[in-house]
């Protein structure tokens, strides 16, 4: 059962959920990382499929008294837990401001976070996840409010069913550190310890005196002023980026992993002395894929990978470091390099400048060159792209299974990044149907020739993600 994005989505109320206790109203420096993002907001949605009793199918709960209740009980948890996570996770409450420099800084000030209750008329078996930008851009997850961090949506189904939407300032926090808090809200919302505090320990990322960095970095990152202006009148609709999510089957995973391992030598024979991780490997295929769809074999195709800082700069306090240890390297190739040559060849330029950049020194070079910079705005380079280029972010610990605020594990969760620039991103996700373990949930949001594309010539890798593969159907 698939009714796409035919279906409305009404706000029954909103109000604002703050930190159980009250704090002392203070500031808080974003990092030189944090000023390394721009303004994006990124969205996360959870569904959870809600058992209705035997018999009642078909009801449509929208007038079931008893579901109300159980709904209003499952809000009043969802309420609980977040304004009692708050009081830790006090930058979620904040609001985003500028200093007299021009910078971003946050002012922790118990502003609280933007809840909204809302009621859908479809079933959750019958929305397209396939397809977000028809049923989760602009219905299921909300849209944030100007300075504030962190917005909430709670939207009941027909069905019985609940999708949590979230939206958050990529400013304030990564991947990691939202994960974090996700984790955390639904331990509190059952009544648990959160079993992670989060340390907002800016000095972690103090630039050194004086101050040093490779070359390299230069073409990696870029004050915003230097780039190239946005293109006239915004985004190209004539060649639209658009989000698709796709699930891939651990074995597809695994014989993709085998062809970029596959090391070809002089005699034409095969050696397995290195290991490819998945990740490299997928993201070397997307590549040779991107390169496809340009029949001009100069064109330069970009791809960047997200690197997380926090193992690489070794520091224990980071395990629970709330905000942005990111850096973005990529690798540039024309696309007839990346149609010719075999994807092991491409596997291991992936391989070269990841690990170029998972490096301690690589990341103290870039707080270093942050602050040389300052305070003038930079970004990565890839962002503002004169070629097709697109970032892979690994998503593997995203903790789905984790996200139970007492009604059971999500049978979907999910990034969810239309980000309106002109690269596209892509986020592979672990699959959360338990009996298929090992598989992954991809989200993408790409050029609509390239989403052709891959949905042409790589239709076995790619499936769409349906209700079906996620065990939704009565």
């Amino acid at each position: 059962m698939d009714v796409g994005g035919d279906f409305t989505v009404t706000v029954i109320k909103k109000e604002v959920v703050a930190a159980a206790l009250p704090a002392q109203e203070h500031w808080l420096p974003l990092s030189n990382l944090d000023l390394l993002l721009p303004a994006l907001d990124v969205s996360v949605f959870f569904c959870y499929k809600i058992d209705i009793p035997e018999g009642d199918v078909d009801v449509d709960v929208d007038d079931d008294e008893e579901f109300f209740r159980g709904f209003g009980s499952m809000v009043s948890a969802l309420k609980r837990g977040m304004a009692e996570a708050l009081v830790s996770y006090y930058a979620f409450g904040g609001e985003v401001v500028s200093n007299s420099a021009g910078e971003a800084e946050l002012l922790c000030n118990n502003r609280g976070v933007d809840f909204m209750e809302a009621q859908a008329d479809v079933r959750l078996d019958g929305l397209n996840f396939y397809n977000p930008d028809l049923t989760i851009e602009g219905k299921l997850v909300p849209n944030k409010k100007k300075n504030g961090v962190l917005s909430v949506q709670v939207t009941k189904l027909k069905c019985g069913g609940v999708v949590v939407g979230c939206t958050f300032d990529h400013r304030i926090a990564d991947a990691y550190s939202a994960n974090m808090f996700f984790v955390s809200w639904a331990e509190l919302a059952r009544c648990k310890q959160p079993s992670v505090i989060p340390s907002f320990r800016r000095s972690l990322f103090n630039p050194r005196r004086p101050g040093s960095f490779h070359p390299s970095l230069n073409g990696m990152y870029a004050p915003i002023a230097s780039l190239p202006p946005p293109p006239p009148g915004g985004a190209d609709h004539d060649h639209p980026l658009i989000s698709r999510i796709y699930y891939v089957t651990a074995e597809q995973l695994l014989l993709l992993q085998t062809l970029a391992t596959t090391n070809c030598n002089s005699k034409g024979s095969s050696s397995y002395n290195y290991k490819r991780t998945k990740l490299e490997s997928f993201s070397a295929f997307l590549w040779k894929m991107m390169a496809e769809t340009e029949s001009d074999d100069k064109t330069i195709c970009k791809m960047g990978i997200i690197v997380d800082g926090r193992k690489p700069l070794g520091h224990d306090k980071l395990s629970s470091y709330f905000g942005n240890v990111l850096s973005i390297p990529f690798g540039e190739k024309t696309s007839q390099e990346l149609k010719e040559q075999p994807l092991s060849w491409v596997a291991d330029a992936v391989h070269d400048y990841l690990k170029a950049a998972a490096t301690k020194e690589h990341f103290l070079g870039l707080i270093d060159w942050v602050e040389a910079h300052r305070p003038q705005p930079a970004m990565t380079k890839i962002y503002s792209s004169d070629g097709p280029a697109f970032v892979v972010s690994s998503g593997q610990r995203f903790p789905v299974a984790k996200v139970d605020f007492g009604w059971g594990r999500p049978a979907l969760g999910s990034y969810h990044f239309p980000w309106g620039g002109e690269a596209g991103y892509v986020m592979p996700m672990p699959s959360p149907n338990p009996a298929r373990d090992g598989d992954w949930v991809v989200y993408m949001h790409l050029l609509r020739g390239q989403i052709e594309l891959i949905e042409t010539e790589a239709s076995h890798i790619f499936k769409p993600l349906t209700s079906q593969y996620l065990n939704l159907l009565p």
